[in-house]
């Protein structure tokens, strides 16, 4: 009887066992390693550094590629007009730090924690778990698709102002109701009655102008002048502002200099 033996070639080491496998059963065996749809070190069974920078599974789907957890990320992230303050994929404003760094630098859990607990002049989403799920995979996806596409410049930190400093006119004339996050001098304003601001005049912010349509600079003069004049409803009151005024708070809101004019056939 012929018995044939298979053995490894000389000097061939057996890879390995991922240590992830004592506590987890193998799934997406054709996707690679554990770490990499997971992350973490999977040459340890020590938990604190097994689960370093970890994506639990339910994060993990952006991994599988533009899978539909991904797709409805992306609608909520525009829908709730993320990229009027951040970079996600490549695209928004630098307002605030830019989403395609978490997928490197921050866990999982603590990008959704950020969604549920927003910092000082983020909107309050108020969202559940099964809409933070596919925002977290949204936001990673963007982070991985982004690659190289952008270099991102410093960020900007705005500390509070000191009590006598002189107010700026967005947080003289609009603050009292409206915040907004900008690029020159932070977070202008304290009010949550209305909108939040930021980003207004930029291509991020929603198409909601009365009657349809993105805010441009000659649209904002209109509805300041009066809102009742575009919105029969609106609760606003007209803001007096002189040429000078108006060009601080368009700059503010984001308006370029080099941007077309748009002349509203409202007015």
């Amino acid at each position: 009887m012929l018995l044939c033996l298979c053995a490894a070639p000389a000097g061939a080491a057996a890879k390995p066992r991922p240590a992830c496998l004592a506590c987890h059963a193998l799934h997406y065996a054709d996707q690679g390693s554990c770490t990499g749809c997971h992350r973490g070190n999977a040459a340890s069974a020590r938990k604190n550094i097994a689960h370093q920078l970890l994506i639990a599974g339910r994060y993990a789907g952006f991994t599988l590629g533009n899978t539909a957890v991904v797709k409805e990320g992306e609608r909520l992230m525009e829908q709730l007009a993320c990229r009027r303050c951040h970079v996600s994929g490549g695209r928004g404003n630098s307002f605030a730090a830019s989403l395609d760094a978490l997928l490197a630098t921050k866990p999982a859990a603590e990008v959704a924690d950020a969604v549920k607990f927003p910092a000082q002049g983020m909107p309050d989403f108020r969202l559940d778990e099964t809409r933070i799920t596919p925002l977290v995979n949204a936001v990673f996806a963007g982070g991985r698709n982004a690659g190289e596409k952008r270099r991102e410049r410093p960020l900007t930190v705005h500390f509070l102002s000191s009590p006598g400093q002189s107010r700026d006119v967005f947080s003289g004339k609009c603050g009292a109701c409206h915040r907004a996050l900008t690029e020159r001098q932070g977070l202008l304003g304290g009010g949550e009655i209305g909108p939040n601001l930021s980003g207004l005049l930029t291509e991020f912010y929603p198409a909601d102008f009365p009657g349809g349509g993105r805010w441009t600079p000659e649209r904002l003069r209109n509805w300041i002048d009066n809102p009742r004049r575009l919105a029969a409803h609106a609760l606003m009151q007209p803001v007096r502002l002189d040429d000078r005024e108006f060009r601080e708070l368009t700059s503010a809101l984001g308006a370029r200099q080099d941007r077309p004019r748009q002349v509203d056939f409202q007015r």
